[in-house]
């Protein structure tokens, strides 16, 4: 089955005083129908731009300098693709929230402070011709207690008066109020405590079960991923350098950025002396290291790093990394989980 989305050599820079920011170069991934594919990396690696890139959402200062991003809408059995990048005006209105919907972090600065719940459910559909009045408070009712909020107490209340993880629920229930095909999801969970996380997690879970929508999930936390995610993207310095399956990326990683990133993250049974991190910082966007972009932080680099970029190869089906020792860097995770 084709995929619902299919980002194709997609590349994104921003106009800044010093030069060009080159915030996405030359990015390429599919996500399946009903997959739920994760985004993970170091803050400033390009996660969010991106998602909004895919929904055109970036700010005035960006520019999408190349690439696609086709979309396939399925209705009753038929299948309409287009490259959701060229969209405009009424066009790309409608694909924003009833193809592809997108629930940011901060959800107290996404929802109108001064709208109570209920005509924020209104305003969306209206927006959209969809539905009104009672059915529309019918589906709104249902789909707030899909994500386990009250919906006699929510409907009227205003954002101020429901919690951080109330409030991020309400989001996730408005995101999907249109019945869109694909999610995105940028750190639903940041600054929110363990247990609200937690319950974001089993809902997500549970609506993707009943729904059978496709998400995209951007975080930074590998554990949030692990759980939810189908299939992992390691972003580094605005390029994918790691793509597979969750149990792979997990269990044998090649790429030593995606190895960095999970030996930094503490275990149950480890100690604080199992945990090593990764050295240095990430690249200045505008002025690139030559080569791999990782080799100054890398303990496998060599000239060939310093001089030549990698590529995405495959490493097995199903698995690719961009790096030119996968192999060493295998067996060093080997050698150092032994």
């Amino acid at each position: 089955m084709q995929p619902t989305l299919s980002v194709q050599n997609l590349s994104i820079e921003y106009k800044a005083r010093r030069g060009r920011v080159q915030a996405i170069r030359n990015v390429s991934f599919d996500v399946g129908q009903g997959e739920a594919l994760a985004l993970i990396g170091e803050s400033g690696s390009g996660k969010t731009t991106l998602g909004l890139g895919i929904v055109q959402l970036l700010p005035a200062t960006a520019k999408i300098s190349e690439g696609r991003a086709i979309y396939r809408r399925r209705n009753n059995g038929a299948t309409k693709e287009f490259d959701a990048l060229k969209l405009k005006g009424k066009a790309l209105r409608e694909f924003r929230w009833k193809d592809c919907a997108m629930v940011f972090q901060s959800a107290l600065n996404s929802l109108n402070p001064v709208l109570r719940i209920c005509d924020q459910f209104t305003d969306t559909a209206k927006a959209h011709n969809y539905l009104q009045g009672h059915e529309l408070e019918k589906r709104a009712r249902h789909l707030l207690s899909l994500v386990r909020l009250d919906p006699d107490r929510v409907w009227k209340s205003f954002p101020h008066e429901l919690s951080g993880g109330m409030r991020q629920r309400v989001l996730i229930a408005l995101g999907l109020l249109l019945e869109p095909q694909l999610l995105i999801l940028d750190e639903p969970t940041t600054a929110l405590d363990i247990l609200t996380q937690r319950n974001i997690m089993d809902v997500l879970k549970e609506l993707r079960t009943k729904l059978e929508f496709s998400l995209i999930f951007i975080s930074h936390d590998l554990s949030l991923a692990a759980e939810l995610a189908d299939r992992v993207a390691t972003v580094y310095a605005g390029k994918v350098v790691e793509l597979a399956d969750v149990e792979t990326t997990f269990k044998e990683p090649t790429h030593p950025y995606t190895i960095g990133l999970i030996n930094a993250v503490p275990t149950l049974k480890g100690t604080k002396e199992d945990l090593t991190s990764i050295p240095g910082s990430p690249p200045d966007l505008i002025e690139m290291p030559s080569g791999c972009k990782f080799h100054p932080r890398c303990p496998l680099a060599d000239q060939k790093c310093k001089a030549q970029e990698p590529e995405l190869e495959q490493v097995k089906p199903g698995h690719q990394a961009a790096c030119w020792h996968w192999r060493m860097a295998r067996e060093s995770l080997q050698k150092f989980r032994q």
